[in-house]
């Protein structure tokens, strides 16, 4: 079959293709012990909060035919924009309305939009590239591009810490933003190392992208105001320069594919234009289920009473455990401040981490390779083939199970 650059561009190994593949035949074989894919844990308050709502929609033949029966606006599902603006309004002082806000298939289709969007190929012949504050950084964006070099990207200063702990900061020093910049984008917290950049490093963003007129896009699919999986003292940040991203995936509804930017109104009507042509419009599922949570503010209480303790307990018991299963080799784990990974660094690794993971897969624990999370660092860096992504959101009795497979394999690489 003969196929366009776009078909090549979308079709030759992208990573998140690999991860999902994984993640999908794992999921559906139950053979493997699954600490690779981004899928959430199961929280049973949640999952009855969404039968109970589930119940009462089809129940209700007005909200039945609205969720099933009739297309939403390109922007979203109308009430659900309109109670989100309200909710941002009242508990952070956000100047926002309806025309801030537009809904998407799912995160991803919404930085695909977005990307292209503010990067590639201008009218006036210029090319702009997405500039992320540093890598690693999340999988997902690598292959998003319609252009070739469409990232650029800066290696973090690295503090060490106590207990074979460490954290990457923004080398503000080595970040050069030139006219190629199209946008300034970072995940908080950051997929794949649970990374949550400070205030401060947000505000110097901020101040930057400002300087340079080109947008801040804060991805917090796993962050603040929801889901809430942060661990640090971080405070929701947006302004008229700021394009704030969430998903409803990580509070526990994945497949119901929404992902929620709120955006200066320029924004949002190219990106409801973009809806349109792919979409027609955004699926009306995750935004009926959780309309009532966001109406009451409900979903940030729900987020730091429920979800943010379930994650934050996980995290605690799998670093313990990777704690005792790698004693004695050269190992630091990234400090975990959110999301639902960990992020594990093997100084002077004898094999490369795409080796280890195929390793560990024939062992049937799947995590995914460090070397996927850096797109846009130039040159070569031995420490980007030195780590694992593991998720600890899983069965804890699985979880434990993995880590002492890894920790098992681990020491059998450094012995040789």
């Amino acid at each position: 079959m003969k196929i366009s650059q776009f078909g090549h561009r979308m079709t030759s190994g992208p990573g998140i293709l690999s991860l999902m593949d994984d993640l999908g035949q794992a999921m559906a074989a139950g053979d493997k012990i699954m600490m690779g894919g981004g899928n959430p844990g199961h929280v049973p308050a949640l999952q009855d909060l969404m039968a109970s709502r589930l119940h009462r929609i089809a129940d209700d033949p007005e909200q039945l035919r609205r969720l099933i029966g009739i297309y939403d606006p390109p922007s979203g599902e109308s009430e659900f924009v309109k109670s989100l603006a309200d909710l941002l309004r009242r508990e952070y002082g956000w100047d926002v309305g309806r025309e801030h806000i537009c809904l998407t298939n799912g995160s991803q289709s919404g930085f695909f939009a977005l990307f292209n969007l503010l990067g590639g190929q201008y009218a006036d012949g210029t090319r702009k590239k997405i500039r992320l504050p540093m890598a690693p950084e999340y999988i997902g964006y690598a292959d998003l591009g319609l252009t070739d070099d469409f990232f650029v990207a800066t290696r973090p200063s690295i503090d060490l810490l106590a207990d074979n702990l460490f954290k990457y900061r923004v080398d503000f020093d080595a970040m050069d933003i030139g006219e190629e910049t199209g946008a300034i984008c970072v995940s908080r917290p950051t997929n794949p190392t649970g990374n949550v950049i400070t205030d401060h490093e947000v505000a110097e963003l901020d101040r930057l992208a400002r300087q340079h007129d080109v947008p801040l896009i804060l991805d917090n699919a796993y962050g603040l105001p929801f889901p809430g999986i942060v661990y640090s003292d971080a405070q929701p940040f947006w302004n008229e320069n700021t394009v704030v991203c969430l998903s409803l995936s990580k509070l526990g509804l994945p497949a119901a594919r929404t992902g929620i930017v709120i955006a200066r109104p320029e924004i949002i009507r190219a990106l409801a234009a973009m809806n349109a042509v792919m979409n027609l419009a955004p699926g009306s599922f995750g935004a009926m289920l959780t309309m009532e949570m966001v109406a009451s503010g409900e979903i940030l209480d729900f987020g730091r009473k429920i979800i943010r303790p379930f994650y934050q307990s996980k995290a605690e018991k799998a670093v313990a455990g990777f704690q005792t299963a790698l004693s004695g080799v050269p190992y630091r784990i990234h400090k975990p401040e959110g999301a639902m990974f960990l992020w594990l660094w093997f100084d002077d690794l004898p094999i490369s981490s795409l080796e280890l993971y195929e390793r560990l897969k024939k062992r049937g624990v799947l995590v995914v390779s460090g070397h996927y999370f850096f797109p846009g660092l130039s040159g070569q860096w031995k420490h980007s083939v030195e780590c694992l992504r593991v998720t600890y959101s899983q069965d804890d009795e699985q979880v434990a199970r993995g880590i002492t497979i890894i920790g098992d394999e681990v020491r059998k690489v450094y012995a040789v």
